[in-house]
């Protein structure tokens, strides 16, 4: 039995692994979204200070976990198989629950996981105890820090509310002074911004990055003898004082002399700085556990008593972290910060969310998000009549974004948001968790850095009137997000030890074994979604400007959407032949996606049209038909993929053989079609369309043949209503299938009639 604790201390470590890549996956959001989405400079540049500040905070960081320790419960209330339970639970619950999140791409706390866990498990355990040495409910708090738990929940809606308000706040004061021409502005305005800025990110790196270290509390000569914790805690002003004038000086030789562009100052050292606390604040929401665990090991080992008599009183002592543990730590942080693509996908919640222009909306508006916009707009129409026309016509030209006209080509990106806005998000983060870090309130990184960047972004017109539904919904399902974070933390954990403490030697292995086979799962998951994401047959916008370059764009789009088609329409026959309802369902959602893909073409009309040569607005009514044909051929395929699964999912009669027959007659007809469409498009020989169009008198004879066939059975054979109900929805849908690709063809055939011949618009493009 005793070996079963040197097997638990071994999976600790290797789970504290795994914690700390799913950990940074989630929290690379804090430190990343502003340099990122600022395009202030480049990603390696971003990457290599993101690292840096990663690997310092990491061999600074004190190693002390007293969340783990004594934080959350009493530690002399438990024996040591107690507690290795506890904390065995809480690992596995913590390292599922973030790649959860991770996984679908929405930022969570590391921090309020692994308290409610720890939180979770104790409570299970310390009722599994009152209950064998029959107490009652109220003696948990015997076992159970309540202080504590309480401050933590008290910092989240806290951390809420003032974040989003004073980014809001901020952010508002900034552009009304800046505008969008910042740096146009005099260079003293440019310095006095750069030096309150760094002033705020070097404070907080004192402040939240050296604090907590062994070096703060040594004491120093050049300080008056008086330790560096010390000094921060009563020294405040002096240094806020003394920095300012500092920084502001610096920044004015940078702008005058050096033509440094200080707002890009402003985020490099902003970005080493949340890194830098990350990794020497929440480290130890990966590793504290698992260290925790090792030094109860250690001094049970020593002790020579058996593990449900041996007291834990000992993890109420501080016991600092070996270096090497706290540099290996730092190491695999920075390889998953470089290689995690689940990181990218937190990042991209956070920068969608926040973008200045159009991006495509994540989020579905719901009656919250809705009713908070609506609040909004008439909040605003009430300040439109407190403040005099000329004040408002003032302020809105100040946050009057530049129109910035891209090449025709668009080879590249526009930022999310301009350099100040990056600059502020940083420099508000790290005001507010200074501020929360001087009075001890347990205020999470994640909680501020995400919540700033919100509220910068309304502050700055982002969320208009065409995305504000959307991004004020993305907002509440992150929020619910966290909050639905602490519930199944707490529910999640307590599960798993109290399955732990039924029959550790059983439940133990089963679980770890579970646990490492949901992580496979979701990384195959995400790696099968990635790929598909990537696929070459995936729809693109069209962005030329001329008749002959929309034509040729709009090419590879047809040939992409006939090839899935005639791959869904087989399915479907093929899944009602077989009565195959996976396959049904599979068809299902591949033809979803297609609608959905070109519903975001749709979507896009309005900045093509936009692009547009004034030489050129004809090719907008070509385009625009194009999208119009194949979205009827797209409702086509849904309405045939969606009856065939209702059918066989309702266990519904099987179609006859004959009908079988008929119907695969059919679809080698419609393949046939289909293929050669596909050829022709793919070549760019749309002179070939005119011979293909020949083929479509061959299949309609065809489908109305077997249309009058099932009519005849139905007089005479046919006993099936739903049988015959499907078979002529499949039969009619056809028709409309392939009138809708007719037209589609006939577009083409004459809008190529009426431009040069390909061969001289491909040696104009080339």
């Amino acid at each position: 039995m005793d070996n079963i604790y040197l097997y638990m201390i071994i999976a600790l470590a290797i789970l504290a692994i795994a914690d700390l890549v799913v950990g940074v996956s989630n929290d690379a959001v804090n430190f990343l979204n502003s340099a990122i989405g600022s395009k202030a400079i480049s990603f390696r540049t971003i990457m290599i200070v993101a690292s840096v500040g990663v690997a310092v905070g990491a061999v600074f960081s004190s190693g002390m976990m007293e969340v783990a320790r004594k934080g959350i419960f009493n530690p002399g209330e438990f024996m040591f198989n107690e507690i290795m339970i506890i904390f065995m639970a809480v690992m596995i619950t913590d390292i599922l629950l973030l790649d959860f999140f991770n996984t679908v791409g929405m930022p969570t706390s590391t921090t309020v996981s692994i308290v409610f866990e720890l939180l979770g498990a104790a409570v299970a355990m310390a009722l599994i105890k009152i209950g064998h040495d029959g107490g009652t409910f109220s003696d948990v708090i015997g076992y159970i820090n309540t202080s504590k738990a309480s401050q933590i929940i008290f910092g989240i809606l806290l951390s809420v509310v003032v974040a989003f308000s004073i980014g809001a706040v901020v952010q508002w004061f900034s552009r009304l002074l800046l505008s969008y021409n910042f740096e146009k502005k005099a260079q003293w305005v440019g310095a006095l911004f750069g030096g309150i800025a760094l002033t705020a990110i070097t404070y907080f790196i004192f402040m939240k990055g050296l604090k907590g270290t062994p070096y703060a509390k040594e004491s120093f000569d050049i300080l008056g003898g008086s330790t560096m914790k010390d000094f921060l805690e009563t020294e405040v002003l002096s240094i806020i004082l003394v920095s300012s004038v500092f920084w502001s000086l610096l920044s004015y030789v940078l702008i005058a002399f050096a033509k440094t562009n200080i707002y890009k100052l402003i985020i490099i050292v902003g970005t080493f700085a949340l890194a830098l606390a990350f990794a020497g604040n929440d480290l130890v929401n990966f590793i504290g556990v698992p260290i925790a665990a090792y030094n109860a090991f250690e001094q049970w080992s020593l002790s020579g008593l058996p593990a449900t008599e041996f007291p834990m009183d000992v993890l109420a002592e501080k016991v600092p972290t070996k270096n090497f543990l706290l540099f290996g730590a730092g190491m695999v942080m920075v390889l998953t910060l470089w290689f995690s693509t689940k990181a990218k996908n937190v990042v991209k919640t956070s920068l969608d969310l926040s973008s200045q222009g159009e991006t495509k909306e994540r989020f579905q508006p719901n009656f919250l998000s809705r009713g908070f916009v609506r609040v909004a707009m008439a909040m605003s129409q009430m300040s439109s009549y407190i403040l005099p026309e000329s004040w408002q016509a003032k302020i809105d030209k100040q946050f009057e974004a530049p129109v910035i006209s891209l090449p025709k080509d668009k080879k590249y990106e526009l930022p999310a948001f301009d350099l100040v806005r990056a600059a502020v998000n940083l420099m508000v983060a790290a005001v507010l968790i200074s501020i929360a870090t001087s009075y001890k309130l347990p205020l999470s990184t994640t909680y501020v850095t995400f919540m700033v960047a919100m509220g910068t972004s309304l502050a700055d017109r982002a969320w208009g009137a065409e995305s504000a539904v959307y991004r004020v919904a993305g907002v509440i399902n992150v929020i619910g997000g966290w909050f639905f974070t602490a519930i199944s933390a707490f529910l999640a954990a307590a599960l798993v030890a109290y399955l732990l403490n039924t029959n550790l030697q059983v439940m133990f292995p089963l679980l770890l074994v579970t646990a490492f086979g949901l992580l496979l799962r979701n990384y195959l998951s995400h790696s099968k979604k990635s790929k598909e994401a990537k696929a070459e047959d995936s729809l693109t916008k069209a962005e030329s400007s001329s008749v002959q370059g929309v034509i040729h764009e709009s090419a590879k789009n047809i040939a992409n959407v006939v090839k899935r088609g005639n791959k869904i329409y087989t399915n479907a026959i093929n899944g009602l032949a077989k009565q195959d309802l996976s396959l049904l369902k599979k068809n299902k959602k591949q033809v979803n996606k297609l609608s959905n893909e070109i519903d975001e073409l749709r979507d896009n009309i309005f900045y093509f049209i936009k692009n547009l040569d004034e030489s050129s607005v004809g090719a907008s009514n070509f385009y625009i038909n194009v999208l119009g044909y194949l979205q009827d051929m797209t409702q086509s395929l849904e309405y045939i993929s969606k009856v065939s699964h209702k059918h066989i999912n309702n266990n519904h009669k099987k179609l006859k053989f004959s009908q079988i027959k008929e119907l695969k007659e059919v679809d080698e007809k419609m393949e046939v079609l289909f293929n050669d469409t596909k050829a022709a498009f793919d070549s760019r020989s749309f002179e070939k369309i005119g011979a293909i169009l020949n083929e479509k008198s061959e299949v309609y004879n065809l489908v109305k043949e077997k249309i009058q066939k099932q009519v005849e059975r139905t007089r005479t054979e046919e006993s099936s209503p739903k049988n015959t109900t499907l078979y002529f929805s499949l039969l009619l849908e056809t028709k409309d299938l392939l009138n809708a690709t007719m037209n589609l063809l006939d577009e083409y055939h004459n809008s190529h009639d009426d431009t040069v011949p390909p061969a001289k618009i491909m040696d104009s493009e080339e």
